[in-house]
């Protein structure tokens, strides 16, 4: 009898396989987005990024939909195509070429991230926050938002999209100072300067109330390595009259964690002579020219 049944079942599962393939057509599982086998002709915009990012600094850009690029559990939407040379080409002047006029093109060789992933929206965390770039080890950069993306050239700008384009290069400075500090370690005299007052609650203060206790913005909170490359990267997209607005900004009087006036100015100011002092002695970089050329190529997109 168990012969028998044992019989029955490879006839029966060949009658399955048998019926499956005369059919059904299950298709090729090589062409299921995302998983490797979905190919596409090259186009304008793949010569653009090959030719102006790729062959000259050995970047390359994806920006085809690949979940796997991604955090599973969020959801995303896909970059616009035709957002993605305005946002690159922004890049490039912004970030690109004023890092290569002050640091030569072979540190920006050496140093700067292969691998660029975008996506069109934000990334909403479990906290209410959202992640606009991440950087993975100094080789993949991931940018989200870029559907926002308009400068004063692009159909539809308005004064107030100016936010989102610098919010675009803040992310992009934010992580290469990280991988700049990933490779050189910025003193420890840094991390003294605040010590006492970063807190995993950030994202419950406001950028107003973190500068009445020595913070740039409130998310350099959260960390001494978020403080420090916060620190480069408001510097660099606000210029020099805008770090110096925020720090005039801070009322008279203490904070809610009673630090004066005085004192939070004092902080923001001994962070960005550290901060200059290091661009300088570790990489031999005028961070305050690096800062005119920066604010300068951002006001002639916006202004």
């Amino acid at each position: 009898m168990k012969k028998f049944l044992q019989i029955l079942f490879y006839c029966c599962s060949l009658f399955l396989l048998a019926s499956c393939s005369e059919d059904d057509d299950l298709g090729n599982i090589e062409d299921i987005p995302g998983l490797g086998g979905d190919t596409w002709v090259e186009g304008p915009l793949d010569r653009w990024l090959y030719d102006t990012l790729t062959k000259p600094y050995n970047i390359a850009v994806k920006y085809k939909w690949d979940q796997f690029e991604f955090e599973l559990n969020k959801t995303l939407v896909p970059p616009k195509e035709d957002k993605v040379i305005p946002v690159m080409s922004a890049i490039k002047k912004v970030w690109i070429d004023n890092y290569i006029d002050e640091a030569g093109l072979t540190f920006f060789k050496k140093y700067s991230p292969k691998f660029f992933i975008l996506s069109g929206s934000a990334s909403w965390n479990e906290n209410g926050t959202i992640t606009l770039g991440t950087a993975e080890g100094g080789r993949k950069v991931v940018l989200y938002l870029l559907n926002d993306f308009r400068t004063r050239e692009m159909p539809g700008y308005v004064p107030a999209d100016s936010a989102n384009v610098k919010q675009m290069f803040h992310v992009i400075e934010h992580e290469f100072g990280h991988i700049l500090h990933q490779t050189v370690m910025y003193p420890q005299e840094f991390k003294e300067i605040s010590t006492g007052y970063y807190t995993g609650n950030w994202n419950n203060i406001s950028d107003y109330e973190a500068r009445q206790d020595g913070f740039v913005t409130a998310y350099a909170m959260s960390a001494y390595d978020e403080d420090f490359v916060e620190m480069i990267s408001m510097m660099l997209v606000e210029g020099q009259d805008g770090f110096d607005r925020i720090v005039n900004s801070i009322p008279p009087g203490s904070s809610i964690n009673g630090m004066s006036q005085a004192d939070a100015q004092a902080r923001l100011r001994q962070k960005e002579a550290m901060v200059v002092e290091y661009f300088k002695a570790v990489w031999d970089i005028d961070f305050y020219s690096l800062q005119t050329k920066t604010r300068n190529t951002i006001e002639q997109l916006l202004y």
